[in-house]
């Protein structure tokens, strides 16, 4: 599957001025503790105004827990929905998730900093997770309508729980991805972990004995 386009100028400095701002609440927050750091020192820091910094966040707590995982562009997702019922729907999403980081940020010291600070400060990671339940939503209804065409035969019951499975299944793997890219000391793509994550999976697939 063809890489997305990069994106233009503007949006490359809306991502960058987005990164910025978290590397720089996530660094402070380190050094002096989530309760000591102000909007201002991180507006400072990251060399914005708090003006700007609300424009992307609507406090330091939402800053800190980072952007959720998005799906990519409709053309991807139509070539998803359509693979055909031959096609196994993990190896769909998971070439889905490899696409959408493909282009994104991959920065290991976020992730990490990310971490530490989550295990500091459980109500960030409650926040992690509210941000997550909604990608998963997302992705469910997605698996949903591929497996309503896949699958006619299936009641709306039966394709709703296996949709739901499967899209439990998928952002397990993508944290799986996310973490072990984070903790290599290698140049690997995040996209290519991502990928080999998901492989990973049918090693799972063990046949039960006769």
């Amino acid at each position: 599957m063809p890489a997305e386009p990069l994106p233009g100028l503007r949006e490359r400095k809306r991502l960058a001025t987005r990164r910025a701002i978290q590397l720089s609440v996530l660094r402070l927050a380190t050094e002096k503790g989530l309760e000591n750091v102000t909007v201002d020192e991180i507006s400072t820091d990251a060399d914005v105004s708090p003006r700007t910094f609300f424009n992307y966040f609507p406090s330091k707590e939402a800053a800190l827990v980072g952007d959720g995982p998005v799906l990519p562009a409709a053309d991807e997702l139509d070539h998803f929905m359509h693979a055909g019922r031959a096609a196994d729907v993990l190896d769909g999403i998971g070439e889905i998730m490899a696409s959408a980081v493909e282009n994104a940020p991959q920065d290991r010291e976020a992730i990490r900093l990310r971490q530490a600070l989550h295990r500091k400060h459980p109500h960030l990671s409650m926040l992690r997770l509210a941000t997550m339940r909604t990608f998963e939503a997302e992705l469910q209804d997605l698996i949903e309508h591929r497996l309503t065409v896949d699958f006619p035969e299936l009641d709306a019951a039966a394709l709703a729980s296996r949709a739901q499975l499967i899209a439990f299944l998928a952002t397990a793997t993508m944290r799986h991805a996310w973490l072990s890219w984070a903790d290599a000391d290698v140049t690997e793509p995040l996209a290519n972990r991502m990928r080999a994550s998901f492989r990973e999976l049918d090693s799972l697939r063990v046949s039960a004995p006769v």
